[in-house]
């Protein structure tokens, strides 16, 4: 099999640098919320807070935060870029390159972990700046990023194709990925939660991302290691899968 090396790695750039053209967009708003949340809940509620899980409840936050911001970026820059190739008719240099199917997928998920790495560094920064919280496990850190970033660039492209319109984009960032985020552990832990709600929480797939994450700064979280990164690694390989077969099947792709 040949691989088209140039073109891949010109998607890649290209994503990038799209990444970097709406910088405003896409780079500095994550910061700046962060920013917001660790003024409020991490030394606004922190101060009435002891110690969550055994470190400062400002520490606590700051893994919980920075996938926060992961999902949603990379979920919906990879589905916009998608979709607006879809729209513009510009997809179409993809499949005249030619580029095959593992090719484009790859495309955009490396540059969703390349723009993933970058927002998760900035904000690890503040992290220290502010409340002194660092990762203590820098391989599980890049590890847990990557395949977050695999996953949701992976679903990004899934709906980028399905979306008729731009709102059909909103609808997984809506209904399912910030009500499921900011109850999946970002500002709490299980262990605070009434019996039932832990069990429902179980259930939640972002819970899993969040705690897995979670161990690269603290060395502990709510459930085991082992768990934890077996969910998101599955998530992650099922996601691409689909992603993969839909742009191998050319769905909605050849107008």
């Amino acid at each position: 099999m040949i691989v088209n090396t140039v073109g891949f790695e010109t998607l890649v750039k290209r994503e990038i640098v799209r990444t970097f053209s709406i910088i405003n967009q896409v780079i500095w708003p994550p910061v700046i919320q962060t920013l917001l949340y660790v003024f409020i809940f991490g030394f606004g509620l922190g101060s009435r807070i002891n110690t969550v899980n055994g470190v400062p409840y400002a520490q606590f936050l700051i893994p919980g935060l920075i996938m926060l911001q992961l999902i949603d970026q990379t979920y919906s820059e990879s589905s916009s870029s998608v979709f607006q190739g879809r729209f513009m008719n510009s997809i179409q240099e993809l499949l005249i390159a030619p580029l095959s199917a593992i090719e484009i997928v790859l495309g955009y998920v490396v540059a969703g972990v390349v723009r993933a790495i970058f927002i998760a560094l900035l904000i690890t920064g503040l992290g220290a700046v502010l409340v002194h919280a660092y990762p203590t496990n820098w391989s599980l850190y890049v590890l847990t990023i990557v395949l977050v970033a695999v996953l949701f660039s992976s679903l990004g492209i899934i709906f980028g194709l399905m979306a008729e319109k731009f709102d059909h984009i909103a609808v997984l960032t809506t209904f399912f990925i910030t009500p499921l985020v900011f109850v999946g552990g970002v500002f709490t832990s299980l262990q605070l939660l009434p019996r039932v709600l832990q069990t429902v929480s179980l259930g939640n797939p972002m819970f899993y991302m969040i705690d897995v994450f979670r161990h690269s700064y603290i060395g502990t979280g709510d459930v085991s290691l082992g768990l934890s990164l077996a969910v998101v690694t599955a998530l992650a390989a099922g996601a691409f899968g689909a992603a993969l077969r839909m742009v191998a099947v050319g769905f909605k792709l050849r107008m």
